[in-house]
């Protein structure tokens, strides 16, 4: 199939406005740490909430692999009409939908019911964090974008840390509805600086962006661009490794290891102040060594870290330090993966941004659902679950960044 046809571009009604470095940060930053507010916040709250529904462990699962992958293939949907209409309207209505979900999930009078509030929730999340992937491409070239997204991702990182913390003092003090609560209170704050401070970033919208020939012959060139399959392997593995722990550790945490609810909180927020530094030590390592060797440097810190764990899991060793330790250094370089592997996926497309970001974004998320459904079936009360999928995961970024990165991965190539 042949590439698309260049189209012809409406200007946006109006230009952008906000575009002081702070301004942008701050707006990028609660755009991309919806992501953990949703995902991470309720963690303390899980199995409180498994047993307050009578539900089995692999439901309790779904209520975060049903988000994901909804929150993937949503992507699929809103990056093709931020292109078309702009990122603007696409967050208003996606933060809307967020908010509205978020009240549902908390109200919700049944484990099946949670699960489809929650799906709504992650296709909602998919406006916001799609659109921040994009708006760093609108404003940026791709070497310049991998600094500008690290420094969003630190403030991720920030709100990670809060994350935990704040889910297991609301369950505890308010009980795990509370929890579910909390999520839509950030996205009305977020939606309220979104409304009355946020402007339009793309300044040239595809009125043909919509029609079905030009979606797939953008999908085909998209898929088709070696520089975008080398950075998406790269966040597909980083993100699943990410979720692998995500998704076992509160369980393993706290009721295979004995932790309380405030204790897991100090090792989530440990593990995100381990993710800040690492988006920091990629702003330092982006002048010296590029976004290549960057990625080099941290799969070995990543692979050392996820060899680290397996190995130990194998000796039968269970506990938290051995868990944490090696984790440490798997944060690291997730802070230096993912800033670089998400403005470099979208980095080839500069009039496509929106549909590069999404395709980006769904198949980090397969990943995840992929991961969720297999991981629900196999909490057996040990380590192993944890500590093997991590231990592959790393693997396979190193692979990645040591053939694919390494050779496709000129940031903006082809």
């Amino acid at each position: 199939m042949s590439p698309p046809a260049a189209p012809t571009l409406e200007p946006t009604a109006s230009p952008p406005i906000g575009r002081s470095p702070a301004s942008i940060a701050l707006t990028l930053a609660l755009l991309l740490g919806i992501q953990p507010v949703t995902t991470d916040l309720y963690l303390p709250a899980l199995p409180a909430l498994t047993s307050g529904f009578g539900a089995q462990m692999a439901h309790a699962q779904l209520t975060l692999s049903a988000l994901l992958l909804a929150f993937g293939a949503s992507q699929l949907v809103f990056g093709p009409l931020s292109d078309r209409f702009g990122r603007k309207p696409i967050l208003l209505l996606g933060l809307g939908a967020y908010v509205a979900a978020s009240i549902g999930g908390a109200a919700a009078p049944s484990i099946e019911a949670l699960i489809g509030w929650r799906a709504l929730q992650g296709a909602a999340m998919g406006a916001a964090v799609m659109s921040a992937r994009a708006v760093v491409r609108d404003l940026y070239q791709p070497l310049e974008g991998a600094r500008v997204m690290s420094r969003a991702l630190t403030g991720l990182g920030i709100i990670a840390c809060l994350c935990v913390p704040i889910g297991a003092l609301v369950s505890d003090a308010f009980g795990w509805r509370a929890a579910l609560l909390v999520p839509g209170l950030f996205g009305a704050a977020t939606l309220a600086l979104v409304a009355l401070r946020f402007g339009e970033t793309l300044e040239r919208r595809n009125p043909q962006a919509l029609q079905p020939a030009t979606l797939v012959a953008t999908w085909w060139m998209v898929l088709n661009n070696r520089t975008f399959i080398a950075f998406s392997a790269l966040t597909l593995c980083s993100y699943g490794l990410l979720f692998t722990f995500l998704a076992t550790s509160s369980f393993i945490f706290i009721q295979v290891l004995g932790l309380s609810k405030l204790q897991y909180g100090l090792v989530m927020l440990w593990n995100s102040l381990a993710y800040i530094l690492g988006t920091l030590m990629c702003r330092r390592w982006l002048p010296r060594f590029g976004v290549r060797g960057s990625i080099a440097r941290a799969a070995a810190l990543t692979l050392a870290g996820g060899s680290t764990m397996g190995l130990l899991a194998l000796a039968g060793i269970q506990s938290v330090i051995a868990l944490v330790g090696p984790m440490t250094l798997v944060m690291l370089a997730h802070g230096v993966h993912q800033p670089c592997g998400q403005s470099g996926a979208v980095g080839p497309f500069p009039q496509a941004a929106g549909a590069a970001s999404a395709l980006n974004g769904f198949l980090m998320m397969l990943a995840a659902f992929g991961v969720g459904s297999w991981l629900g079936a196999r909490m057996d009360g040990s380590v192993m679950p944890m500590a093997m999928g991590i231990w592959f995961w790393s693997a396979c970024i190193a692979a990645a960044a040591w053939t694919l990165v390494r050779r496709y991965g000129e940031p903006g190539g082809s």
